[in-house]
């Protein structure tokens, strides 16, 4: 069993889960304009990542099991169980990955953005409608 008795591989697993969710958010988003794509893919992200602390009460009195899981399940347990503390920090830590994600969005786009002189380039060269008017229709030969 892949995740037997360990934590570690527990986390393993689901990061790499997580990452074919991640590809399959970036896939899902093609249709939307760059920034866009890179902003809500990686709020998906942060969302998916963020871990938070959470305490469960045991069999016996006043003894508590502590972990790690991630922000999302911890504030949605907090709900179902209507417990307010624990609902409270998984909200906090998931609102702080999306917050996260949003910034790593936002600043990959920021780097990988065509350059202000290159648009200028390429604006250049285009011709403009009122050159096309003075210079009149050229005509093309057909070329076989």
């Amino acid at each position: 069993m892949l995740v037997e008795e360990s934590m570690s591989l527990l986390w393993a697993s689901y990061y790499a889960i997580s990452l074919l969710v991640f590809v399959a958010v970036y896939l899902t988003f093609i249709i939307l304009p760059r920034f866009l794509r890179l902003m809500l893919t990686w709020v998906v992200a942060g969302a998916m990542w963020a871990p938070a602390r959470f305490r469960l009460p045991l069999v016996e009195e006043g003894e508590f099991y502590t972990g790690w899981a991630p922000a999302a399940m911890v504030a949605a347990v907090g709900f179902l169980e209507d417990n307010a503390s624990a609902f409270r920090e998984g909200l906090v830590w998931l609102l702080m990955g999306v917050t996260l994600g949003a910034l790593i969005g936002l600043a990959i786009w920021w780097l990988r953005r065509p350059s202000t002189d290159i648009r200028a380039a390429a604006a250049s060269k285009a011709p403009t409608q009122a050159e096309e008017d003075t210079n009149g229709a050229q005509r093309h030969e057909p070329v076989l």
